[in-house]
């Protein structure tokens, strides 16, 4: 069983999340939080498998929680799940050690896929994620690279 922690300040979106890993059997959501403080919190306290971390809310934003998350706790996957696909806040979340990128308009499977692949320790990115940009051959030298998910 795969657990998770969703991460989003809007309410609306946590349960749409919620209700798509309740309907995979394999996956458990364990907590929600409306913010990256919070989110460092309960990953402290109930070691979730995989975070499912929006990037922007009030108070600690996903890329400093990321960060926290993975200095604490480098067994646990973040995957980043954001409206924003551009390199100003992706890349930032994955030097902060986030392993994959899905797109609030990603398919439900790309994101149940996601949730596993994270889980397995295999995730770079979902269909759906722009991820091009620092794994493609056309992406500058300085913005290749590897994620690993491993820990």
């Amino acid at each position: 069983m795969i657990r998770v922690l969703l991460v989003d300040d809007q309410h609306l979106v946590r349960a749409g999340l919620r209700m798509l890993c309740e309907s995979d059997p394999g996956i458990d959501v364990v907590a929600e939080a409306d913010n990256g403080r919070d989110a460092v919190r309960l990953v402290d306290e109930l070691r979730p498998d995989v975070v499912m971390m929006d990037l922007r809310m009030p108070g600690m934003d996903g890329t400093t929680a990321t960060a926290r998350i993975r200095a604490a706790h480098p067994a646990c996957r973040v995957v980043v799940v954001t409206t924003f696909d551009d390199d100003d806040h992706l890349y930032p979340a994955l030097a902060a050690g986030a392993c994959g990128f899905l797109v609030k308009d990603a398919a439900p499977a790309d994101l149940l896929a996601g949730i596993h692949r994270a889980a397995e320790g295999t995730a770079r990115s979902a269909p759906g994620c722009c991820a091009a940009w620092w794994t493609g051959p056309s992406a500058p030298a300085s913005r290749r690279r590897a994620v690993n998910c491993r820990g």
